[in-house]
């Protein structure tokens, strides 16, 4: 199926506003539904449109790329052989998975400066990087990226296009909507959890309404990461840390611990790996701020962090891998809405997805107690003007927020307001907003 993407409307700005003068290349994770959108917008927004998938490609077509010279005789070659005609400034040519071709990622220089039709590239970030180191990177180039869908898009995949406007207008009230209102988003978002975001597990739920099949589609997914992560490392440490993940949130250190996760021999060159699992777009870190203020990014200890799936859907199924779906209690709980503590970290993954992929980067912060012996955490940290704005996650309706307040006590003159994420109702709990974790995105 083709979903809703809302990366199809930024799709429109670049091809209204620059009108032929930059290329725009679409990047993110493998199966998150890059080739489908930009095919979807291809067809939509032009008059004609050519796309080579260089996973595939001929000798024929690759070999039309080592040489650039006679962008005519280019043009109709390629006319020729793919049987469509091309109209100047009415038509679009797509380089999908171009990493596979890096020819082409460097033809992109010469084609846009031509000006006659616009060029679109999709690919994975880290793929794309391992297969430049020779070529010239074009300049002329506008980036994006695509990540899993988030609740809205899963909304509208599922039919439903009242909830995401629904949910705008009441966050913006903030108050309570009252049980029957409540109970009926917490159980979206609890299928939401389960699914994921990754359009062929979306679309296995749709056409089945069995989450056995979702999760077998789920389990593909997660083999093809697999495979790719020991491409990335082929002595299996990416991979390690990838399946490592849920064991590592479900720990509460407050950091990934890599002692846990890979033989101390091992370890070396683990910052280079770990910077190309991110690039992939499958995982998402968040970083600890050593001195919390608006400019986090100054702050962030690059040997600190925490590491979380880009899509909880996956996480979900990650965290019992090992194990046959009727064995998954995360399915089990989460359909009966009694997810206990020790499988909060569920929802700290889903918090970490939706925040950046509304467009945040990631930063947590923690410090010790008075008694020493233990650190109080808070989950998240987000830059709003001049301010911070605290989060603390919770996987009940508990509201307990003491890292929270001791954080606000210590840093109070840079705090714009305290969060508590939780799965209740609306509340405020003296200055803390106790917020449904559906709201997460509108933070």
């Amino acid at each position: 199926m083709v979903f809703r993407r809302k990366l199809y409307e930024q799709m429109l700005q670049w091809k209204q506003t620059w009108q032929g003068k930059y290329a725009l290349l679409i990047n993110g994770a493998r199966r998150v539904g890059k080739s489908t959108l930009v095919e979807e917008f291809a067809k939509k927004e032009y008059k004609s449109y050519i796309l080579i998938d260089f996973s595939r490609t001929s000798k024929q077509i690759n070999e039309l790329f080592e040489d650039m010279m006679d962008l005519d005789y280019f043009f109709i070659r390629l006319q020729t052989i793919f049987g469509t005609m091309l109209y100047p400034r009415e038509s679009v040519i797509v380089f999908d998975e171009v990493q596979h071709q890096p020819l082409a990622r460097q033809a992109i220089k010469h084609l846009v400066k031509d000006g006659r039709y616009d060029y679109i590239e999709t690919g994975s970030l880290i793929s794309i990087r391992k297969n430049v180191q020779e070529i010239l990177i074009p300049s002329e180039e506008k980036s994006m990226t695509l990540h899993p869908m988030d609740l809205d898009e899963f909304y509208w995949a599922t039919g439903n296009t009242a909830s995401p406007e629904q949910l705008r207008q009441v966050f913006a009230m903030h108050r309570p909507m009252g049980d029957a209102v409540h109970r009926k988003w917490m159980r979206d978002l609890r299928l939401y959890m389960l699914v994921g975001g990754m359009p062929q597990a979306v679309d296995a739920y749709l056409q089945h309404n069995n989450l056995q099949y979702v999760d077998e589609v789920k389990r593909d997914i997660l083999k093809l990461y697999d495979v790719d992560f020991n491409k990335i490392d082929p002595s299996g440490r990416a991979s390690q840390m990838l399946k490592n993940i849920p064991a590592q949130l479900t720990g509460n250190a407050s950091r990934y611990m890599i002692s846990s996760a890979i033989e101390s021999r091992r370890r070396g060159n683990i910052h280079t790996i770990v910077s190309e699992m991110q690039e992939s777009g499958v995982v998402t870190l968040a970083y600890h701020s050593n001195d919390p203020q608006v400019g986090l990014s100054q702050t962030k200890a690059l040997n600190a962090y925490k590491m979380y799936l880009a899509d909880t859907g996956l996480f979900v199924t990650l965290a019992f891998y090992d194990k046959a779906f009727t064995e998954n209690i995360i399915y089990q709980k989460l359909l009966s809405d009694k997810l206990e503590a020790n499988l909060g970290y569920v929802y700290e993954n889903l918090v970490a997805q939706m925040l950046r992929t509304a467009g945040n980067e990631l930063y947590y912060y923690t410090f010790p107690t008075d008694k020493g012996n233990k650190n109080y955490e808070v989950d998240f940290l987000l830059s709003r003007g001049s301010k911070l704005i605290p989060i603390e996650v919770k996987s009940s309706g508990y509201k307990a927020h003491k890292s929270l307040d001791a954080f606000c006590d210590k840093f109070s003159s840079r705090i714009q307001d305290r969060v508590l994420l939780y799965t209740k109702d609306y509340q405020k709990d003296g200055m803390t907003q106790c917020i449904p974790i559906y709201f997460t995105p509108l933070l």
